[in-house]
Parts: structure tokens; C-alpha cells; sequence
């Protein structure tokens, strides 16, 4: 069976609501000795399915994942743009973000277009954000009109 199918498989029988929390908690426990999971890993699911909690499972791991990173010295930044980056902007925003870093830590940078924000970026490093797009303006000065009238 392929992982995708089995991660399918997964997905609808931990969504499922017919199927009972114990019972979710328990085959859990069962796949996870069966395929020599961390313990840690295994009592963590089994303990999402005992409370009804299996749809933040994605939000955990991302949440792990961060921590992971920090611990590895990884800061996350995500820009949006209105438009794709061209290479060479996208290395002088590269060193432009790397002057946020203190030493031994690396960079994982990624982007993501939204037309929306019309055009400038939203530039989110680790735990600051920054927006700079055109829309957040339009939406101020709206607003400092529309409260002046």
C-alpha cells in the first residue's frame, strides 16, 4: 500500500465521526507497536484520539517542527509578494534578512505571491512582522479619512 494511500486511510478514520474517541486511541496504540513509534510519539496520538483532538494533529507538528528549527539554530521567514521574486531579489531580500540574524543561526526562507496586497511585502522572521504592502496603506488612509469625515 502507498503512504499516500495510507495516510489517506488514516486521515478519514481519525476524522471519522462514527467511530469512537477509545477506540481511535486504541488502534493508535495498536499501529503504533506495530511500526515502532517513539513512545513518545505513540502516546501523543493515542492521547489527541482519547480527547477528540486528532484534527489539531497538523497544527502540532507544525508546531514542532518550529520548535525543531529554533533548536537547530533555523529562523522561519515568510514573504509575500503581489508578484514572484526574480532570483536577484530575491537574494539581496536573502542578505537583507540575514542582517536579522544573530550568529550560528541559518536562514529558511520562503515565499509566497498574493495578488491581494496589490504590491510591497509582508515580511513575517521568526517572531516579527512586517507589513509593507500597498494595501495595508490604502487600508489606513481609508480609514483616517473615513473617521476625519
Amino acid at each position: 500500500m502507498s503512504s499516500s494511500r495510507l495516510n489517506m486511510i488514516v486521515r478519514s478514520f481519525s476524522s471519522s465521526p462514527v467511530t469512537q474517541q477509545l477506540v481511535k486511541a486504541d488502534a493508535f496504540k495498536a499501529i503504533s507497536t506495530k511500526i515502532n513509534l517513539n513512545p513518545a510519539t505513540a502516546n501523543l496520538l493515542a492521547l489527541l484520539a482519547e480527547n477528540g483532538r486528532l484534527g489539531l494533529l497538523n497544527q502540532v507538528i507544525n508546531a514542532f517542527k518550529l520548535i525543531m528549527a529554533a533548536n537547530r539554530g533555523e529562523v522561519v521567514c515568510e514573504v509575500i509578494t503581489s508578484k514572484p521574486l526574480d532570483a536577484e531579489s530575491k537574494t539581496k531580500l536573502e542578505s537583507a534578512l540575514k542582517l536579522f540574524l544573530t550568529k550560528g543561526q541559518t536562514l529558511l526562507l520562503t515565499t509566497k505571491v498574493d495578488s491581494s496586497i496589490i504590491g510591497g511585502m509582508v515580511v513575517s522572521i521568526g517572531d516579527k512582522y512586517i507589513d509593507m504592502s500597498i494595501a495595508s496603506k490604502v487600508k489606513k488612509y481609508s480609514d483616517i479619512i473615513s473617521t476625519a469625515a
